[in-house]
């Protein structure tokens, strides 16, 4: 089965409320007076990380990667659950997680470590607090709604480049990324929808766009790139986590962003590039 496929069979089990269908990026579980945002993502050996990688950056990325998640929601980081597979370099791999943990304030509440053979696995649980009611989903972009994106795309591909190469030119893009926590904050109370960009921003822009029902229509000349003569590569490569907002006509963010579209009435096709119509999936981003 691919990832798709897996998904589908999921939601045939039972779920909560909270899970939001198992469509969005976070669980959204209200408990009394607050609201909890539950989180879950992984990085494996070789897929997401190289063999030869410092074990510090593989713990600051599985940090970052799921508070990304939260910070699409808005959420107050509360604290995380790691699950860890034992391996080389362990003593790096801590010294990375507490200093990504006092970057962004965030405590260890405990986890799960093993061992085994073969390609390593971490996993990571993240959970947080909502700072404003309702909570931002992927399905809530409405037409006449126009189209934002917080950081630029393409940095982490040029990182990545770098580490493979060995060029020693700056690869902190990929190997240490940025949440933007504090941009999620601000924007959730305004936006109709919201997600952070992981997979490539076309493919994760065609995704809101097919859960909102809507068509999204972007500029690709004004989307922020770090490597403006390939810029289509910039557009698909994911690994940014840069936050897609829809906001309603008029509003302009309380932090830095770019406009990069509009949100229209659902036509033939759920996204437009260049005024292109793009009909499916196939090719605009990373798919497992």
């Amino acid at each position: 089965m691919n990832e798709s496929a897996f998904i589908e069979a999921l939601r045939l089990l039972p779920t909560h409320p909270a899970a939001r269908g198992l469509a969005d990026d976070c669980a959204v579980l209200d408990l009394g007076s607050e609201t909890l945002i539950l989180t879950h993502d992984m990085l494996v050996e070789g897929t997401h990380y190289l063999p030869e990688a410092d074990m510090a950056d593989v713990a600051w990325k599985l940090v970052a990667t799921n508070l990304s998640d939260l910070a699409a929601k808005g959420a107050e980081p509360v604290g995380v659950l790691i699950g860890h597979m034992l391996g080389r370099d362990d003593e790096r791999f801590v010294t990375g997680l507490a200093k990504v943990l006092a970057h962004y304030e965030v405590p260890l509440l405990g986890g799960d470590t093993v061992a085994g053979k073969g390609t390593r696995t971490h996993g990571l649980t993240a959970i947080g607090r909502a700072t404003c009611t309702p909570v931002p989903a992927r399905d809530g972009a409405q037409p006449g709604d126009t189209l934002w994106l917080v950081g630029e795309v393409g940095a982490a591909m040029l990182g990545f480049e770098t580490l493979r190469d060995g060029t020693g030119a700056d690869q902190a893009a990929y190997s240490r990324p940025h949440a933007r926590v504090k941009e999620g904050q601000a924007l959730a109370p305004l936006a109709h929808a919201m997600m952070d960009v992981s997979d490539g921003l076309l493919l994760d822009a065609f995704r809101m766009a097919e859960a909102s029902e809507v068509t999204l229509a972007i500029d690709g000349a004004q989307v922020p790139v770090a490597a403006p003569e390939r810029r289509l590569e910039c557009l698909t490569w994911g690994d940014d986590y840069a936050l897609l907002a829809a906001l309603p006509q008029g509003t302009e963010p309380p932090c830095q962003a770019t406009r990069i579209g509009t949100v229209e009435p659902r036509g033939f096709a759920p996204l437009f590039l260049d005024r292109e119509p793009v009909l499916n999936a196939a090719g605009l981003g990373y798919s497992h």
